[in-house]
């Protein structure tokens, strides 16, 4: 594991690494609390996996875009670390699974010698920023929202405003108001605005905040109909600074941020984040476009080939897309599940650097998107993707059914998510054709009620779950109907209709789309359902629902041999037994050696925040000896102040809340970070030799 060191360019990714390394040594020498470990590798992309001793790996691709090297690389990996699979995920990024933990910072080493980070792909941080995949060449939208994704990927990464959250922080970019990047699903998302302001066009954004899917899923409030872009980095700032400190962390369930909007209500959120302004490193952002020109493929030679006339008419009209920059084409590759293997992978990175634009995007409906390619390219395109079948028509249709990875390796997962839909997607292949550019309907899957596969926001979804027959259990599926996009920011979240065996899953979208085709009357598929109403649907589905006469076949799910058995939350690691408030005290430390390393190089804002991080930190720890509820930060200091402060027991010149919360009343100056760090190590001082106090008493 040593060779790596000596490897990384960037001094501060050599850091992650190695600390990443440190850790999994401490982990296996009991020094460090399992709670504590797990929060740390998840935020380097590491997940524990269904199967004992082995991790899943998500590789962060910010708007989903990968070049011919980085796909080389990611299939390099995937051989040499995995097992050759590579899938891609509803937001983007791409996970491989079957990885031993010791050789995760090795991995990791290997992939930023192409820039592709694991920083922050899973874990309570802010997640990949996902857009649309057509963004930068759709034409109809305003402006290209890649350079905005980007920029908010890199000001937001490692930050220390959004290390710790209480839960995860999702972001969206989409490019035109048919918001195909799902800014209503999102904690915040943004669709891309002009404006004519003092007689200029001026570019923005619609904001949509606190929205989620989950087993209570909520649709974002509309925050700005217009936000220009130099401001949209700050405001996004202050509301993770006001989640961090607010945010639920002890009930898992309600940490997410849209429960914090809903509690309190979006007037009063705004006026709490707007006390964050003078705190923030920067009022303003400009946002440079450069970099993100289309790409020079004039000189390209097309080769010459002979294709099937009928088939390739079709190919075409199903999945390519015509550019905004004339001349040039996309073209869609239906990604069944979103799995495909590195053969394919490294075949695909060749084609598009030698014949293409050496750019692809990978979708939120897991496919791939191969960008600027000439029109007399297309049919060697067709040829060359057919050898490897990928010219399957249905380019993000009905027939292109998206699912989470559910039992076949998630913790998480109750019943096959990837099981049902490749026979979902064999119903539609063979008995449906009719619906093969039908791009208006989607299907979507989860394993569980976490929505990975976003089965509560489909038109028709469906959701992993079990029923029980007596004695037995047999895997199920909740269905679930009218959800969909609006546009523009709205969307229609999906009713929960009815239950059934998992085996039975077909037959329902028998039944579901064969309505649809009697009594749709040129209705879309929302519409529709929403004409009939839910009871109709529960009603024609009720029989599909009756356990009193299941098969032995229904006991055992789909793409599986042996009966099933419900097993959620298998754990992830063997446990350890370690001095949490010792581990507390550490992490307060290390956050003030961070905040003096930030501030050595000028980083202000930086430094500051982890001196803050670090007096929270070091108040939990004594609020965690006293056995007290440290949910959320406000609730620390609140406590604490009465706890400790009030009482003397640790004395400060001020009340606890107004030594911590000058974070928020002083601009982010040298003189006031200075202070407010050497303010920090005092108080861990203070705090140590009370905690050293109490143990030689205990």
């Amino acid at each position: 594991m040593q060779s790596f060191r000596s490897e990384i360019e960037n001094p501060i990714v050599e850091k992650d690494i190695i600390d990443l390394a440190d850790k999994i040594q401490l982990f296996h020498e009991g020094r460090i609390d399992e709670e504590k470990f797990r929060s740390l590798r998840l935020a380097r992309g590491v997940y524990g996996q269904r199967q004992f001793g082995v991790q899943m790996i998500r590789i962060k691709l910010p708007y989903g875009k990968v070049t011919s090297d980085q796909l080389h690389r990611i299939s390099d990996v995937s051989d040499e670390y995995s097992r050759g699979r590579l899938h891609i995920t509803t937001r983007q990024d791409i996970q491989i699974h079957y990885v031993s933990l010791d050789r995760t910072p090795e991995l990791w080493a290997e992939l930023e010698k192409s820039d592709i980070t694991l920083r922050e792909a899973c874990g309570n941080a802010v997640r990949n920023v996902t857009a649309s995949e057509t963004a930068g060449i759709d034409k109809n939208e305003p402006f290209d929202v890649s350079p905005y994704a980007h920029a908010v990927f890199q000001f937001f990464l490692r930050n220390p405003i959004c290390q710790e959250l209480g839960r995860k922080f999702k972001v969206s970019f989409s490019g035109t108001d048919d918001d195909t990047a799902l800014s209503f699903m999102h904690d915040i998302g943004f669709i891309a605005k002009t404006k004519v302001i003092n007689g200029e066009e001026v570019r923005g954004f619609k904001v949509m905040l606190g929205g989620g899917l989950g087993s209570q899923p909520r649709f974002a409030d509309e925050a700005f109909d217009f936000l220009e872009t130099n401001k949209i980095i700050p405001y996004m700032e202050s509301i993770l600074r006001v989640f961090d400190r607010y945010g639920e962390r002890s009930k898992r369930a309600k940490a997410r941020l849209k429960f914090f909007i809903k509690d309190v209500g979006l007037e009063k959120f705004n006026e709490i984040v707007a006390l964050e302004t003078k705190a923030l490193s920067n009022q303003t952002v400009e946002i440079s476009s450069e970099g993100f020109d289309t790409p020079d493929v004039s000189g390209i030679v097309a080769p010459e080939v002979t294709v099937d006339q009928a088939a390739f008419d079709a190919w075409k009209a199903s999945n390519v897309i015509e550019q905004k920059q004339e001349g040039l084409f996309a073209i869609g590759v239906k990604v069944n599940i979103g799995d495909f293997y590195t053969k394919e992978a490294r075949i695909l990175a060749d084609l598009i650097k030698n014949y293409a634009g050496d750019e692809l995007r990978f979708s939120l409906r897991q496919n791939i998107l191969i960008r600027h390619v000439r029109e007399d390219l297309l049919p060697f395109f067709f040829q060359e993707l057919g050898k490897l079948g990928m010219t399957d028509l249905g380019y993000e249709s009905i027939q292109d059914v998206t699912a989470c990875p559910g039992t076949d390796t998630c913790n998480l997962g109750i019943a096959s998510s990837t099981g049902i839909a490749d026979e979902l997607g064999k119903v539609l292949r063979n008995e449906y054709p009719e619906f093969a550019d039908d791009k208006d309907l989607m299907i979507k899957i989860s394993g569980c009620m976490n929505a990975c596969g976003q089965h509560n926001m489909a038109n028709i979804g469906y959701q992993g779950m079990s029923v029980k027959s007596g004695k037995l259990v047999a895997p199920a599926l909740q269905i679930l109907l009218g959800g969909g996009i609006l546009k523009d920011g709205q969307g229609r979240i999906s009713d929960k209709v009815i239950k059934i065996p998992s085996k039975r899953g077909p037959e329902s979208l028998r039944l579901i789309l064969n309505d649809f085709i009697a009594n749709a009357d040129g209705k879309d598929f929302i519409n529709y359902y929403l004409k009939q109403g839910e009871k109709y649907f529960y009603d024609f589905l009720k029989p599909l629902s009756d356990v009193t006469n299941l098969e032995e076949s229904d006991f055992v799910d789909w793409g599986n041999e042996e009966k099933y058995e419900k097993a959620v939350g298998v754990g992830e690691c063997a446990g350890v037994v370690i001095d949490l408030i010792a581990t507390l005290l550490f992490d307060s430390k290390e956050k003030i050696d961070s905040a003096k390393a930030s501030l050595a190089e000028g980083k202000l804002s930086d430094g500051i925040y982890y001196s803050y991080s670090s007096i929270v930190n070091t108040a939990k720890a004594l609020l965690t000896a006293e056995g007290k509820k440290t949910n959320t930060h406000n609730k620390i200091i609140s406590d604490f102040n009465e706890v400790f402060v009030a009482t003397e027991k640790i004395k400060l010149d001020t009340d606890f809340e107004s030594f911590i919360y000058q974070i928020n009343q002083n601009e982010a100056s040298a003189e006031f970070a200075a202070k407010y760090l050497a303010d920090a190590e005092k108080f861990y001082t203070l705090v140590d030799q009370y905690r050293a106090k109490e143990l030689v008493e205990a």
